[in-house]
Formats: structure tokens, C-alpha cells, sequence
């Protein structure tokens, strides 16, 4: 038999060879780190046998698929461990998750686990770890698998199976299951599996939620028991480090600690911006407005509620309605308050005329939304039912996409060197057409094509999801690593040929016949709320100078420096900067530590010198100092990078 390996290289293997005889057959050091194969793109254990012809690929601890077959390894582990020292326990599904795994249990009744109990937990792990336990698939007829597992009282194994049945296309039953064993545990598992149990090199139990059967809540509730894994040690110790530095960054606790915002059970899912926090958030709606201003976006406003009837033809009764929040008139009219602000520009833009000389009609507005998100799914800033967004529509000319597609990636590039954010930290991911959308593959083809198109001419690097398009269009979504290493999505374009048709909207042509605007969906920072957390957590809450609440806070000595320290502030502020004055009969070097701990960008101190001389001397966060200088040279100063948003 014959495979092909991935640089073309065709191989000549004994007829039923397996992975590992692949493996043996390119080199013993391969063989010896080989963790899994791919066969034509399927990834598969090494012991399995080869079909002629195929296209292979080993698996080893550099490939990108490693760490995920690892973790689903680990989580069999945890499961054997579970029933070792809770025998009893009903086991449910354990699979691996991005950084990690999870699995789920019915404990037996008056078993109650807390973090408590991880070492002891962690320790019975190591036992299978260190055994070496191979991972051995077998495959059993459904009757073999539903009467193993009603004998050991798995009910949620026998549930998966009898689903998996009733589930199956009538051309296609399922007839047989696989398992996988590894020591004296079997679980019901597709697979693939690593060789065995040492290649686990090292891992960590981190938490404990509860989590109900299938995510219904009118199921049994479980016990989710949450960790991750690596092959090496050093890999584990540096993930939980850069795990203790996120919650150090986390931006519910920065904003307690900051004085940004508060969550009340008041409004769930809303956050109650305080002073400070409402100036940051303005600054950047004023940055979307001034930027926006210089590019031809003309701002809108529209209602924030609108009647059932604009939902449904934008299509969003139909598909998002269970994510909206909806009312009713006295007259039983049905109303939905809006989650996103498109329907409302396609109003605004069909009650006007419009002609080819007004192309493209760009429409923004910062207005506020509302969605519907599950409880459980709420999280601070990042996810939240109340929020504002900086949005944008564009009507335009099919002639003009490419220009204004490339236009608004250039407009979300300048937008994010604001904040320093580094190019190379940025990825593009095209989202194509999902199972649910509406209208036409022609019409599909076409729009993704433009961003595909859009992408390569900017030569922007990007990645294809399948799937992940909004049911009207499919999208550039910009992807942000921030200084954590974690991934977040910012901005998005998206192409909308289907609403100009929904909407009956048109403009007049040189040719004075009507034509339908193709529309660009367009958001750069997302929600601001989300925005500030993000930047928030990237930052660890020493933001940029120009978006600070407060530019410079001075600090007086005594009672007596009070009077000059307001009157350099009142100076300070006619220039353009943002000052607060800390006249608290309290010592200076406590004013100094508890400034540094808000970590307000500048400080300077008010004395005698000071006050009759209108000389500063500007402390840096973190201690530097600078040069002692004139109030009026530093308010031109500090104000002239304010209005250019650089940097100290």
C-alpha cells in the first residue's frame, strides 16, 4: 500500500499498516514523539490501520491539534481518577476546551467537592499518569455498549447512545459506538486518543461550577470540575502565572478599584458609570465623532424601540427575536427594542431621495442597544444586555465596495494606533455564509467575494470560518492579541446585499433609472463598554494619557497651598487638560502612594515654591520625574499631546 505525506512524498507501507508503522517508516525519533495521525485531514489514533492511498500526517507536541488531543486525554484521566476515589459517581461528558478541559459528574449523595479536594484528586490523576495506561479503542455493537453501561450505572452514557440512534438519518443507522479504555476506565468517546497516559506532562485542576444535563435547566444539575494540561511543566507553570496576572487585570476589578463603574442587581447586565467613568467613555465617543467627521460619516439618531414590523423584514424576527427584548402598546401593537441599529438607518435612508452624485451615504451612530443575553452569560463589560456601539452603515454603490471596504479597514487601523495597539497583534477572519441565512447563493457568492477580494488587495493575512457569517451578509471580523496573549474581536465589516431588496431601498442612477444600494455594516471598537474592558485588562488600567478621567492631580502640602494649588488647576484646565486637586489634610507621601495606586498618570506637588512661583514638577506613574517647568509650559505641553493623542 501507498500513502502520500504532506510534502508529496509518497511512502510504501505492509498492507494494514497503522500510524505508528507510518511513523517507524519515516524515522524512529518521529515514532518515538508521534502523539496521533491525520488521514486525509481526520485526525486519528496511531494504532488504527491505514486505507490505501490516503493522505497522512503525524501529529506530534510542535503540531497545532497536540494540546487539544492532550487535554481530552487529561479529562479521561480525571474521570478515572473520580470514580478511583468516589466509586458511585454517574459520569456525563469531558471534553477539551480552548485552554483547557472540563468534565461533569453526578456525585453520590452527601459527596460535596470544593478546591479543597483538588490535591487529593490531582494525586490519584498521577497514579494513571505515571502507569503509562494505553488508550485502547474498541468498536461494540449499540446493544454491547447500552448493556455495559446500564450495568455500571452510567444513565448519562446510555442516554448519549439512545440519542445517537434516534437521532441517525434513516440512511444511515448507527449500529455500533466507540469506546476507549485506559487503565480500568472505559468511557463512550469518538476520540482520537494520544498513545497513553505519560505523554500527559504536566496539569492543573482549577475550578469547580455547576453545570445542568445538556444545558437544560430543567435537567440534573452537575458538578463541572474545570482544568488544563501541557507537556511540559514549564508551559503549565507559565500559564498559570499569566492566569494570575489576568485576574490581577481583570477589569470588574479594575473598575471597583479605579472608580469607573458599578453592577447592581438593580439592572442586571448594565453597568452604572460613575464621573470618571462616563469621561473615558464620552472621550471615545468624542474620538468616533471626530474621526468619523474627517472620513465623510454624517451622525444619525434614531428610536429605540420600533415596531414588530420593521423586525420582520430586516429578518430579525425571525431569527434573533429570542435575544430581544420585547413589549407591548396598549393596543397589543408588538414592539421590540433594537439590539442593533441597522434597521433604523435602512428608515432613515428609504424616507429620503437619494442620487449617484450622494454615494456613498455613510451614517453613524453611537446609539444604544439592547439584547436579551442569558444571565449566565453575562460577564462585566464584555457581555451585558445594556450597552452602546460604534456603528455605522453605508449605502453605496456596488462600483464603490471595494474602495469603501478598504477604506473602513484603513479607518479601524488609525483608530487602534491610538491606543498603541501593535500591528503584528491584529488577525482577519473571514466568516462566511451560516446554515440559517437568508437569500440566494448567487447573491452570497458575491458578497463574500468582495471581502475576500478586499482582504488580498490590502494584503492583509486572513483566515476562513465557514459558518460564522451573520444570517444577512458575511464579514471581516478584526481580531486583537492583547498583552495577555488572549485573543478578542473588535471591529467588523460586512457586506449586505440583501436588505436594499428587504427594505425596497434605491437610489437614482446617471442613468436615472432606480438601483439598489448594496450596504456595509460597520463597527471599529464594538461596544465601548466592551472596548474599555478590554483595554482596561490590557493595560491593567493605565490607559492612555489623552483617555485619562484625570491628567494631573495635584497634591498639596498644607491648608495654605490650597488657594494657589486651585488657581494653577483653573490655568491648567483653560488649556485643555483634565485636573484634579487632592487638598485633603492628609501627608503627602500618602496622597503620593494613594495616587500611584489609582494610577492617574501625573502628579506634582503643591508647596510654598510651588505656589508662588506657578512651578511644577511633574511626577510620572511609577516615579519618574520630570524637569521642574512653568504652569503655562506645561498646560501647552501636556495639552498639545492630549489633542494629537500621543503618549507621555
Amino acid at each position: 500500500m501507498q500513502v502520500t505525506l504532506p510534502d508529496g512524498k509518497v511512502l510504501e507501507l505492509s498492507d494494514g499498516a497503522t500510524g505508528t508503522d507510518a511513523a517507524l517508516a519515516i524515522g524512529p525519533g518521529l515514532a518515538r514523539a508521534a502523539l496521533a495521525i491525520t488521514v486525509d485531514g481526520e485526525q486519528r489514533d496511531l494504532a488504527r490501520t491505514l486505507p490505501d492511498g490516503a493522505e497522512i500526517g503525524i501529529v506530534t507536541e510542535r503540531s497545532d491539534e497536540a494540546l487539544e488531543l492532550l487535554r481530552h486525554d487529561t479529562a479521561h484521566v480525571l474521570a478515572a481518577a473520580i470514580l478511583d476515589l468516589y466509586p458511585g459517581t454517574k459520569i456525563a461528558i469531558g471534553p477539551p476546551i480552548e485552554n483547557g478541559f472540563y468534565y461533569d459528574f453526578e456525585f453520590p449523595e452527601g459527596v460535596v467537592l470544593s478546591d479543597a479536594d483538588f490535591e487529593t484528586i490531582e494525586a490519584k490523576m498521577k497514579e494513571h499518569v505515571s502507569a503509562d495506561e494505553q488508550f485502547v479503542r474498541e468498536v461494540v455493537s449499540v446493544e454491547d455498549a447500552l448493556k455495559r453501561f446500564r450495568a455500571e450505572d452510567q444513565p448519562y452514557k446510555v442516554e448519549l447512545i439512545e440519542d445517537l440512534v434516534k437521532n441517525a438519518p434513516a440512511d444511515a443507522p448507527v449500529e455500533t459506538v466507540t469506546l476507549y479504555t485506559n487503565g480500568p476506565f472505559t468511557d463512550l468517546c469518538r476520540g482520537p486518543h494520544g498513545p497513553g497516559t505519560k505523554r500527559i506532562g504536566a496539569f492543573k485542576l482549577q475550578s469547580i461550577a455547576g453545570a445542568y444535563w445538556r444545558g437544560d435547566s430543567d435537567r440534573q444539575q452537575l458538578v463541572r470540575i474545570y482544568g488544563t494540561a501541557f507537556f511540559k511543566k514549564k508551559d503549565l507553570t507559565k500559564h498559570l502565572e499569566l492566569l494570575e496576572l489576568a485576574r490581577e487585570r481583570d477589569h470588574r476589578k479594575l473598575g471597583r478599584e479605579l472608580g469607573l463603574f458599578h453592577f447592581t442587581e438593580a439592572a442586571p447586565g448594565s453597568a452604572f458609570w460613575t464621573a470618571r467613568g462616563t469621561r473615558i467613555f464620552n472621550e471615545l465617543v468624542a474620538l468616533s465623532r471626530e474621526m468619523g467627521d474627517l472620513r465623510g460619516y454624517t451622525e444619525v439618531k434614531t428610536p429605540l424601540l420600533f415596531d414588530a414590523s420593521l423586525w420582520k423584514t430586516s429578518g430579525h424576527w425571525q431569527k434573533y427575536r429570542d435575544d430581544m427584548f420585547l413589549t407591548e402598546t396598549g393596543d397589543e401593537r408588538a414592539m421590540g427594542f433594537k439590539p442593533m441599529n441597522c434597521p433604523g438607518h435602512y428608515e432613515l435612508f428609504r424616507q429620503q431621495r437619494w442620487s449617484w452624485r450622494d454615494m456613498p451615504v455613510r451614517f453613524s451612530e453611537p446609539g444604544l442597544l439592547h439584547r436579551n443575553e442569558l444571565s449566565g452569560a453575562l460577564h462585566g463589560l464584555m457581555r451585558v444586555r445594556h450597552f452602546c456601539q460604534d456603528d455605522a452603515h453605508l449605502f453605496v454603490m456596488e462600483e464603490q465596495i471595494q474602495d469603501e471596504v478598504t477604506a473602513c479597514l484603513k479607518f479601524a487601523r488609525d483608530t487602534y494606533d491610538l491606543f498603541g495597539f501593535a500591528a503584528e497583534d491584529f488577525t482577519y477572519e473571514l466568516s462566511t455564509r451560516p446554515d440559517n441565512r437568508l437569500g440566494s447563493d448567487e447573491m452570497w457568492d458575491k458578497a463574500e467575494g468582495d471581502l475576500q477580494r478586499a482582504l488580498e488587495a490590502n494584503e492583509l493575512p486572513y483566515v476562513v470560518h465557514e459558518g460564522d457569517g451573520a444570517f444577512y451578509g458575511p464579514k471581516i471580523d478584526i481580531q486583537f492579541r492583547d498583552s495577555l496573549g488572549r485573543s478578542w474581536q473588535l471591529g467588523t465589516v460586512q457586506i449586505d446585499y440583501l436588505n436594499g431588496d428587504q427594505f425596497d431601498l434605491s437610489y437614482t442612477g446617471a442613468d436615472n433609472a432606480e438601483h439598489r444600494p448594496v450596504i456595509i455594516h460597520r463597527a471599529l471598537l464594538g461596544s465601548y463598554e466592551r472596548f474599555i474592558g478590554i483595554l482596561l485588562e490590557h493595560t491593567g488600567g493605565e490607559l492612555p494619557f489623552w483617555l485619562q478621567p484625570a491628567h494631573l492631580t495635584l497634591l498639596t502640602v498644607a491648608e495654605r497651598h490650597a488657594d494657589a494649588a486651585h488657581e494653577i488647576a483653573t490655568t491648567l484646565r483653560a488649556a485643555g487638560l483634565r485636573v484634579v486637586v487632592d487638598d485633603r489634610n492628609e501627608s503627602v507621601p500618602r496622597k503620593i502612594r494613594e495616587t500611584e495606586l489609582d494610577k492617574q498618570p501625573l502628579m506634582a506637588v503643591i508647596g510654598d515654591r510651588e505656589a508662588s512661583d506657578r512651578v511644577l514638577t511633574l511626577r510620572h506613574h511609577g516615579g519618574a520625574e520630570d524637569e521642574p517647568a512653568s504652569v503655562t509650559e506645561i498646560g501647552a505641553r501636556l495639552a498639545a499631546k492630549i489633542r494629537a493623542h500621543e503618549r507621555l
